[in-house]
């Protein structure tokens, strides 16, 4: 057993932040300005499903500027990152609601473009679907990536065939893996999105989906908490005790098993999440930010644990539940 090698990081964690990541090799903070282009996904326009995932409510519009073009939306974001953090701040233009890659090349091109022509712009962040990977969009990719710092975020959500299914993102665990593997051989640098608490996952279904991340070895993940929303599938399925959800406890204990399980040099983007509190149903300790991640380091402290303690990149059955 080894000793953490995050143990004396600048944010004095136990696992990989993207904070320190930044820092380590770029010997700064870098802020996130988000775009909206106001696209859709396979799964919404008819060409895969109706309605999107189970709990989405339309992509990340609640703190973006879809009804503006990509100058005057990253305009209001610069503003809003130099009032917090000063004028010479540099962010990521990072293309987040909906399927950023669904769309004709050359609309691509230019959005991206114009997004890395912006003054501070530090680097791009597209978010998007891996069955959205087309010959032609890797290609654009691994143009972009020769030019700024790229970074593409697919959605895993779980490794499990059935939640896939129940959650309706009309791309098999197969098809995603496709993806991946097409954006790596571009070399371009990757982050897998995990959702815990989806409907009748067991812990070991959870454990078992960041035992395939760390076998797949990302570059990034973000984790976390299912959050259901209004006006969506999922909060009518709540509504209905169709499911539950994880309490705060049962969701730190998750996540601590899980960065033991993921590789050391992974970065960690996040950790929780950060529902719209208008909209957000439950749970509604997950609005508590601070405290959620200050249970997690609490967490790993006690147990003298951290991420990657538990790496193998090799397959092997689900870990026990340890609390």
């Amino acid at each position: 057993m080894s000793s953490s090698p995050f143990k004396f990081s600048c944010d004095n964690k136990r696992y990989y932040t993207l904070n320190y990541y930044n820092r380590r090799n770029y010997c700064k903070k870098i802020y996130k300005a988000v775009i909206d282009l106001d696209l859709t996904c396979p799964n919404i326009d008819g060409s895969k499903g109706r309605g999107g995932c189970i709990f989405c409510d339309g992509g990340s519009g609640y703190f973006t500027h879809g009804e503006l073009d990509i100058a005057s939306q990253l305009k209001c974001e610069a503003d809003r990152i130099a009032a917090k953090h000063g004028k010479n701040a540099e962010f990521i233009a990072y293309f987040q609601a909906n399927t950023n890659t669904y769309a004709p090349v050359e609309f691509l091109r230019s959005s991206y473009y114009t997004a890395l022509q912006f003054p501070n712009v530090f680097g791009i962040s597209i978010g998007t679907r891996a069955d959205c990977l087309s010959d032609e969009v890797i290609s654009l990719l691994a143009e972009l990536n020769s030019q700024t710092h790229l970074t593409v975020e697919l959605g895993m959500q779980s490794s499990k065939e059935q939640t896939i299914s129940l959650i309706n993102r009309c791309c098999t665990h197969e098809e995603f893996k496709s993806g991946y593997y097409a954006l790596k051989k571009a070399g371009i640098r990757t982050c897998l999105h995990i959702i815990n608490g989806l409907p009748y996952e067991s812990y070991e279904d959870m454990l078992e989906t960041a035992h395939e991340a760390s076998i797949l070895n990302p570059d990034a993940v973000k984790l976390q908490m299912l959050h259901v929303i209004q006006n969506t599938k999922l909060a009518e399925m709540y509504s209905q005790n169709q499911f539950r959800l994880l309490e705060r406890e049962e969701y730190i204990d998750v996540i601590v098993k899980q960065l033991e399980l993921l590789a050391p040099e992974t970065v960690v983007e996040r950790i929780t999440g950060d529902g719209d509190k208008r909209k957000l149903i439950a749970p509604l300790w997950s609005a508590d930010k601070i405290a959620v991640l200050g249970g997690i380091d609490k967490k790993l402290a006690e147990l003298n644990t951290w991420q990657g303690r538990l790496y193998s990149n090799k397959s092997k059955p689900p870990v026990k539940r340890v609390v």
